[in-house]
């Protein structure tokens, strides 16, 4: 019975703060879908939280009419590009610095780890300078370097926990049938942490599509921008329209969300495995 009421206590405490948080999360994305669908003047005439008079989609259709699709093509491909090397190299270092020993072994983790700690913005100059000596500027090639380096990191750190408490009997067993520790690598070790990869994926890949510092340094070109350049040039081609910049917005995060609702079995498995593991 005592454990009956600790349990709807505890229920009690944590309601409050769910719903809180939920409120603090939906509340900038149903601002962004109401004012999207409004004109200019009822925006800053009307009400902000206001329900539009008339849902107009004149917005969407603009977005879609300019170079929208240009910039979510180069969204795309920079993002997928980004996110396969991330995920080969990453769990290649991971299983190295997880399941081999070797000399400096945890001297070279540590420079991994580091990365963790270094801002971003004070490498904006050594990449820009980088970036036009080896004549990637203005480039979208230029971005999956700085993406990558950026995201490894913390790749590597989530990738080595979980791959360290994988049962290296698996692993001796497939070298007593003759298996390489490639091959061990390839068909025992990855498979078994696709819910990791699932979930170091899905994080690196918003933090690559929302990422907005490097494409401004390294594109020029109107025609090379992605999706977060784009929005941000909406701002000065619209001038203030604003319910306009919304739909854009509102256009970008599509595919984030649709993505969470193909993954978001996967994503939770790993999440929930990287606890048990922990």
């Amino acid at each position: 019975m005592a454990n009956k009421k600790r349990i709807d206590f505890s229920y009690l405490l944590i309601t409050p703060f769910a719903v809180f948080w939920l409120i603090l999360t939906i509340a900038p994305i149903i601002f962004i879908v109401l004012n999207s669908f409004k004109q200019n003047m009822e925006f800053f005439m009307g009400k902000v939280w206001g329900l539009p008079e008339n849902f107009s989609f004149d917005n969407y259709s603009r977005i879609i009419d300019s170079q929208f699709h240009q910039y979510f093509f180069n969204s795309i491909l920079v993002t997928f590009v980004s996110l396969i090397i991330l995920l080969l190299a990453g769990s290649a270092a991971s299983f190295g610095l997880s399941r081999i020993r070797f000399k400096f072994h945890n001297f070279f983790y540590f420079l991994f780890i580091i990365g963790l700690t270094i801002p971003v913005h004070i490498t904006l100059i050594p990449v820009y300078v980088t970036t036009r000596k080896i004549g990637l500027y203005d480039s979208l090639w230029s971005l999956p370097g700085p993406f990558i380096a950026h995201s490894l990191p913390i790749t590597i750190f989530i990738l080595v926990a979980f791959m360290g408490e994988i049962p290296k009997s698996l692993e001796e067993a497939s070298y007593i049938e003759g298996a390489t520790k490639r091959q061990a690598f390839q068909y025992i070790i990855l498979p078994l942490t696709k819910p990791a990869l699932v979930t170091v994926g899905l994080f690196g890949g918003v933090s690559i599509w929302n990422d907005f510092v490097f494409p401004l340094i390294l594109i020029n070109t109107r025609e090379n921008r992605p999706l977060t350049l784009a929005i941000w040039d909406f701002q000065g081609e619209f001038g203030s329209d604003i319910p306009a910049i919304m739909a854009a917005l509102f256009l970008t995060m599509l595919p984030l969300f649709m993505l969470y609702a193909i993954a978001k079995e996967k994503i939770m498995e790993g999440l929930i495995a990287g606890a048990i593991k922990g």
